[in-house]
């Protein structure tokens, strides 16, 4: 593997920013400090520029292991910085799949919903199919597309989860109940995602108390933003001025996503939009490395820069990545730049470069 130098940059090792360079030599980081004078087979220079850990992705969908609607994982992920990633709805496929892929990856069995009940015979089924590429249960707990009508379901995928030593993904943009009532289900480690959506039982109606009190309990809350379609720009606002920010930024990806909503779709719009709604840049690369590390409990390989590690890294510019989005509730948002990938490199080996 060639040794890489990365000169100059402005550096986000998980924790913290500093102005730093990075070598790597063998798949590894070698050294993070200043004025490297090292030779290496390929220097890049990060001025004026944000190093960053590969970025983790904890929603989205894969081609061949989510239904029809899973996107190419790699081509969607590394033009955008991320290393790492969740399939989030995991129906089809096997690890051979997952062990194949250049792109650090994890799943969420999806579990299927019928007359108000979770059934758990397919979901039993992936789970021994992935192994320990299964950290947890996707449930699709909405009213618009899924026969759930109280929380009947919630319960018994909370308490499968449990049972299995798993955690749940909930996936609710309109809620048969109201939302301090899902997230009171949900315990230490279990996710919520889109939660700033504007639909039925949102957030925002109890002035996002229910997030407080959820997070004070340890239950992760992702923006799963989803271009506009999972999120409402205002309700979201709102959530960041109150200080209801959410744990962790995720894309929540398919095949629909890519290329088709009002800009490049990938991690770094997801990001812009943070940006421009009000999020901190400290805030936003934490959502989008260490913090989903932790939650993955992946943080002892994914999510940081440190010497030793794999040399999972991306370098991002400010250039004339803008989008021009429209939600479900009208709510426009516009801008003209923000965070663009300029290189990614996975285990010390060049992935993307634009």
């Amino acid at each position: 593997m060639a040794r890489i130098l990365i000169k100059n940059g402005r550096v986000w090792d998980g924790d913290k920013f500093f102005t730093s360079d990075i070598l790597t030599r063998d798949g590894k980081i070698d050294a993070i400090c200043e004025n490297i004078t090292e030779d290496a087979e390929f220097t890049f220079d990060a001025s004026g520029k944000i190093v960053s850990p590969g970025l983790v992705d904890a929603h989205l969908h894969f081609r061949g292991i989510s239904p029809s609607f899973g996107a190419f994982p790699e081509v969607s992920c590394m033009p955008f910085g991320v290393t790492a990633a969740v399939d989030a709805a995991a129906t089809y496929g096997n690890r051979d799949v997952l062990s194949s892929l250049f792109l650090k990856n994890l799943v969420f069995v999806a579990c299927r919903v019928e007359n108000n009940h979770a059934y758990f015979t397919h979901t039993e089924k992936m789970l021994e199919e992935y192994g320990d590429f299964a950290v947890g249960v996707k449930l699709f707990f909405d009213t618009e597309g899924a026969d759930v009508r109280d929380a009947t379901a919630l319960c018994e995928v909370v308490e499968f989860a449990e049972a299995h030593n798993l955690r749940v993904m909930v996936h609710s943009s309109n809620s048969p109940i109201p939302m301090p009532a899902l997230l009171s289900h949900l315990r230490r480690g279990d996710i919520f995602t889109h939660a700033y959506h504007g639909g039925k039982n949102n957030s925002s109606e109890d002035n996002f108390e229910c997030i407080f009190e959820a997070k004070s309990r340890g239950v992760i809350i992702d923006a799963g933003l989803a271009g506009h379609i999972h999120t409402d720009f205002e309700v979201f606002r709102k959530g960041i001025a109150a200080g209801a920010l959410p744990d962790i930024i995720s894309t929540d990806l398919t095949e629909w996503s890519s290329y088709k909503r009002g800009g490049r779709y990938g991690m770094t719009m997801c990001m812009n939009i943070a940006r421009h709604l009000g999020m901190s840049e400290e805030e936003i690369f934490r959502a989008v490395t260490s913090s989903p590390a932790k939650v993955l409990k992946k943080e002892k390989e994914w999510g940081y820069l440190e010497v030793g590690r794999c040399a999972d890294i991306a370098v991002f510019e400010n250039s004339d990545e803008g989008f021009d989005l429209t939600d479900k509730a009208g709510n426009h948002i516009v801008s003209t730049d923000g965070y663009r990938c300029v290189l990614t490199i996975v285990d010390g080996e060049v992935a993307y470069r634009r």
